[in-house]
This record gives C-alpha cells, structure tokens and sequence, in this order.
C-alpha cells in the first residue's frame, strides 16, 4: 500500500539556524514547533501525537512535549544519523495513513554548540579512527582518479550553495564565496577544505501534518506527501570489501522507493534539497538519486545545471553548507524549503512553477538514506 496522496502538511516552522549560544535547545523547539502550529492554524489541543528527531542521547520524547507543553499525548522520540529528522516525519506521515491519528507534529532538532557525544566503544580498531571527512575525502579522491574531477570541480558546489544561502532569510552562512576563498581555505581532510565542510550548527524545524481528506479544512494550499523512502545499508560502508567509493546504496535504494511510491522519474521533479554534508557529497548524490548518469554530477556541477537558474535546482536553500546542519532538524528542515516553493511562497529564491519537491537525506557515513518526495497537487 503506497502513502502517496494519503498525509498533507499543513504547517511548517523553522528556527533562525546558526551559533545560539544565547538559546537553550528548548528555545529553538519552541520557535519551530510554535510557528509550524500557527502556520497551520491548530492549537496544541489539536494535535494527537507528536515525533521528534535528535542525535542527542539521552533525551526522550519529553524534549518536544516540555517545550510546547504537549501532555497526556503520544511522543516518539527517533535517532537514525542524520536522517533523524526526516524519520521522524516518515513515521508520523505512517501513524496518520494507518488511520491512527488525523493530525499530528513532527519535529527535528539540534543544539550542537552544547552537545557531547558519546556510546559504545568503536567496534574495529582501524577501520574506525578518524572522522566523517576523511571518509568522504577517500570517496572525493576516487571521484576525481575515476571521472577526472578536481577541487575546482568541488569548489562550483560551495560557491553556488552559498550564494543560494545569501537569499535564505533564516540560513547560517549567508555569505558569497569565490573560487580562489574555497580553493585557498584550510585543509580539513586532502581534497576537503573549510569550504567543501558543512558548518556545525544549532536550530530546529517542524511540520504539521494531517489526513489529505482534511487538508484544505485548514488551508487552500497544502503539500501533499507522495512517497517515502528509507534505507540502511552498512553503517560503515568501508566495512564492506565490495564497496567502491562511487556512491551510497542507501541513497539509492531509499530513491528507488520514493519514485515507486509517488509514481514518478528524477526527470519529473522540479527541485531538490539534497544532503551535502561536504561537496563532493553533493555530486554523487545528483548520480544516486538519477538527476544525472554516473560519472556525470562533476561535470553537471561546472555547467551550473543545478544552479537556481538551472535545469533543475537543487539545494535552493543554500544546503547544509549554507544554511546549515543541525543534525537532528536538517530532515525536516528540508521539507520546510520544499513547501515553501510548493506553496509559491520562497521569495527571491522561488522555483518557479514547482509541483514536485524531492528530499534527501545520507545518515552517518553513508550508511542510511531518506528520501521524501512532496507535491502540491493531489
């Protein structure tokens, strides 16, 4: 049984993401979660059951009924990398077309100025030092030996998410940068630099969502969920003596899914918000979700194919590397850019005519994928 055409949302709310050193997470979840309730115009005493996203250990469904005092209710708290948040709309969209609930909330969130991570010890002694750079770093250097890429080839991602960031209102970086500031940045990890990274972020996003048949009850414009997808494939791809270091089976599989469910091709959709945790990331994903073939996203990011003005643009928003990536919110936040275009409500960065959104989210070092197509018409 498909969920296409079965869940709509009816709100979304997203906090100011940046350094908030002078906000609680509390403060953040209330700024989306209250904004996402009045945009949908229902109060706390409508909504049956809520979900929130974090990576956050330790908390429980308390850090979404605390803040926006939503007692006596159902809370499921869900932790899947980063694709926490999306998760968490994935099951809350399946609870109402199951016939559970008629409207519900979802929320994803991240302080990450605050956050200490911790768990169990790392499972293999080698195979598990360094961080997720170095190994999406060993994936941009088999990109550029396979298909003849380089860091200017990575650096047209970083310039052209930045400058979709400066028209976000509510985007971390809201900054331009040249090719000559990204190839001369720091070196995080060879061929990654400052600017080929996503900062480290805090904010919070929220959708409110409700049966399709009740959707234009409470507004003339809502968006329609028309597929979900999730995969998880090996935590640690480089676990796995198959692996080539040339995508993400998770981001497929999880696309594959998506398509099914809504009944459509990568070549009907009109924009995306895809994850790009570092740029080459970003690439790849163009060729994992089918937007090009493969071995193509290189050369698909220099022709600036997927720019505002392109073929089909993808990460309006500014992305992760503009607009940020508290881990938690990112998923959901996603979803908030899409409705925004759907609704004809995006400002200066408006896809013009979009009908059809796709969401993606890569969890951990590419181990889980989500992918959530939306439309606005039903």
């Amino acid at each position: 049984m498909s969920i296409k055409d079965r869940v709509a949302i009816i709100g979304t709310g997203c906090s100011k993401f940046g350094e908030h050193y002078d906000k609680s997470a509390e403060d953040l979840v209330v700024e989306a979660g209250f904004e996402a309730m009045a945009d949908a115009g229902v109060d706390r005493g409508q909504i049956q059951a809520g979900w929130v996203g974090t990576l956050s250990s330790a908390l429980s469904g308390n850090a979404l009924s605390d803040p926006l005092k939503l007692t006596d209710i159902p809370i499921t708290r869900v932790e899947n990398y980063c694709a926490s948040g999306m998760d968490a709309v994935r099951g809350a969209a399946f609870a109402i077309a199951a016939g559970m609930y008629d409207i519900v909330i979802a929320l994803g969130f991240e302080k990450m100025r605050d956050m200490v991570q911790g768990g169990l010890p790392a499972p293999h002694p080698v195979f598990d030092n360094g961080e997720s750079p170095h190994i999406f770093a060993l994936v941009a250097n088999r990109y550029f030996k396979d298909h003849g890429a380089t860091k200017s080839t990575l650096a047209q991602v970083a310039i052209k998410n930045h400058h979709n960031g400066t028209l976000s209102p509510k985007a971390h970086l809201r900054m331009e940068v040249t090719e000559e500031q990204v190839l001369r940045a720091p070196m995080i990890y060879e061929p990654l630099g400052l600017f080929d990274c996503c900062p480290t972020t805090d904010g919070a996003a929220a959708v409110v969502l409700c049966r399709a048949d009740l959707a234009r009850s409470f507004r003339d414009d809502p968006v329609y969920i028309k597929g979900i997808g999730l995969s998880v494939s090996y935590g640690r791809p480089h676990y796995n003596p198959a692996y080539r270091y040339d995508g993400f089976p998770a981001t497929r599989n999880a696309a594959a899914q998506a398509y099914e469910q809504a009944g459509v091709t990568p070549d009907e959709i009109d924009l995306a918000e895809i994850h790009d945790c570092f740029t080459i990331t970003e690439i790849l994903n163009y060729e994992d979700l089918g937007f090009c073939a493969r071995g193509e996203g290189g050369k698909a990011a220099e022709e600036g194919r997927f720019a505002l003005d392109g073929e089909m643009p993808v990460n309006p928003s500014g992305g992760l590397k503009s607009f940020g990536h508290p881990i938690g919110a990112t998923g959901v936040r996603m979803l908030y850019e899409l409705t925004q275009h759907l609704r004809g409500q995006a400002g200066e960065r408006q896809v013009q005519g979009a009908e059809l959104g796709l969401a993606h989210n890569l969890g951990g070092l590419g181990g889980v994928a989500c992918v959530t197509i939306l439309g606005n018409q039903r």
